[in-house]
């Protein structure tokens, strides 16, 4: 029997979209799940919604629920990892109030600039200790990675667990996929697209539809449809910011970026400026997005888990997230393509080995093959290198334990450094890791005499 071994299954509703995935999938369908969470209310929960949804799909699975994390990770085949050290308080409320004292703001905070270092300096150690007991309990499993900051947490884990076998995993590249055709009024079953780069920061390198004569590039009505202003639609996943800032950047870089505008605008140094609030109000950037987003999505969890904890029978359907296509691909050798988060062993080889890069990643009976990227243009190297040193920093800080690396990595930060100095930057740090405390690793508060 396949075992899969969820952490952080606390999440109840991701939790039954990537399960319901897996088991609507006849390998997969009979498999022990084995849910873990520290939230033993919140595990029930999951727990109970899982075996209504056995039931209602009429499969063989078997449901089991712990705050083990050994016990879950003991001979597990598949390990999906989902979880958020430090939770929306007081955590994610520290890296924006924080900040914003200092004039600095931000939109989600979760992937690069000073809340994304501190959510990776925070979630890493958590991840290598989940590593390490997969190298005693379920040597061969896969890690199937869901937790951000993803460049940051790839990299970490490989580079302290070489032997792990991981893949990150997100849902941008398909989402986008699913926006530009609505912007578009087409069918994304009959796009074609080739991305690749590092997590939140790929690039859609060509971007087809399929018509009478076979393949025809979106490129030049993606352009005239921005310069006509006839795009991007209002957004379908988040009304608060349609598509500017990225259709804006395709505009001057020539390629659409995969990751959300209020995502992005946070990324580079062009559009979030405390002395420019035109640029806020032109590009309808939504500062403090995640805030307002978590307290929407609590709301609607707690409705929604309510709702699918009364119900006699639960329907699913299949999402767009990975996890169940690579479980099935290993299980059954049918071959899939997702798109993977990696360490880089020459997979795009003008970037620094070792660092997270997302591609293109064949997965069959053998395991997962990721797609060398050898054509990226230089102007996008270039933007992504601007990240990658901030993830790189962190990953430093952590695997030296040098808290002088923590300040190097938010002064390299492009939002951060086109708003606040050297100084402000170093006092920024100081007070987020006395804010944060104990939920970081007790190397931080190290400080040193500089």
């Amino acid at each position: 029997m396949t075992k899969i071994a969820f952490i952080g299954a606390g999440s109840t509703v991701f939790m039954k979209n990537l399960i319901g995935d897996a088991l609507l999938r006849p390998a997969l369908a009979d498999a022990h799940i084995a849910l873990m969470d520290i939230d033993r209310a919140r595990l029930d929960e999951s727990a109970l919604i899982a075996r209504k949804l056995v039931a209602s799909l009429g499969t063989g699975a078997r449901v089991t629920a712990t705050t083990d994390r050994r016990a879950v990770l003991d001979g597990a085949d598949f390990v999906i990892v989902a979880f958020q050290i430090g939770g929306y308080r007081p955590c994610t409320v520290t890296d924006f109030d924080i900040p914003k004292a200092y004039g600095l703001r931000q939109t989600i905070a979760d992937t690069l600039g000073v809340g994304g270092i501190m959510r990776g300096l925070r979630t890493v150690p958590h991840l290598w200790a989940i590593a390490q007991d997969m190298r005693a309990l379920c040597p061969d499993a896969l890690m199937l990675n869901y937790v951000n900051p993803m460049a940051i947490n790839t990299w970490a884990l490989t580079a302290r667990f070489p032997d792990l076998r991981q893949v990150g995993l997100c849902h941008s590249v398909q989402g986008t996929a699913y926006e530009l055709a609505r912007d578009l009024g087409l069918d994304v079953a009959d796009l074609r697209y080739r991305a690749a780069g590092i997590n939140h920061m790929a690039f859609y390198l060509s971007l087809e539809v399929r018509d009478g004569t076979g393949w025809r590039d979106l490129y030049p009505a993606l352009h005239e449809g921005y310069r006509a202003g006839r795009i991007p639609l209002e957004s379908h996943w988040n009304p608060r910011c349609p598509n500017l800032v990225r259709y804006e950047v395709m505009a001057h870089f020539g390629h659409f970026v995969t990751e959300s505008s209020e995502h992005f605008a946070e990324y580079v140094p062009w559009f979030i400026k405390c002395r420019r609030p035109d640029l806020i109000e032109t590009f309808r950037i939504p500062l403090d997005e995640y805030p307002k987003r978590c307290e929407e999505q609590i709301a609607a969890w707690v409705a929604q888990a309510g709702a699918l904890k009364s119900a006699d029978r639960l329907e699913h359907s299949a999402s767009n997230e990975y996890a169940a296509t690579i479980m099935d691909s290993l299980t059954t050798g049918t071959p899939a393509v997702i798109y993977g988060n990696h360490a880089n062993h020459v997979y795009i080889p003008q970037l620094p080995h070792g660092a997270a890069v997302e591609v293109p990643t064949l997965v069959d009976v053998n395991g997962l093959h990721p797609t060398v990227v050898p054509d990226l243009p230089p102007h996008l190297l270039a933007l992504m290198r601007t990240n990658l040193n901030v993830q790189e920093l962190t990953v430093q800080a952590l695997l030296t334990e040098n808290r002088e690396h923590i300040y190097h990595a938010a002064m390299l930060d492009p939002h951060t450094a086109s708003e606040l100095d050297l100084r402000q930057i170093r006092a920024l740090v100081d007070d987020l890791i006395s804010a944060h405390g104990a939920w970081l690793p007790d190397w931080c508060h190290a400080k040193s005499a500089a």
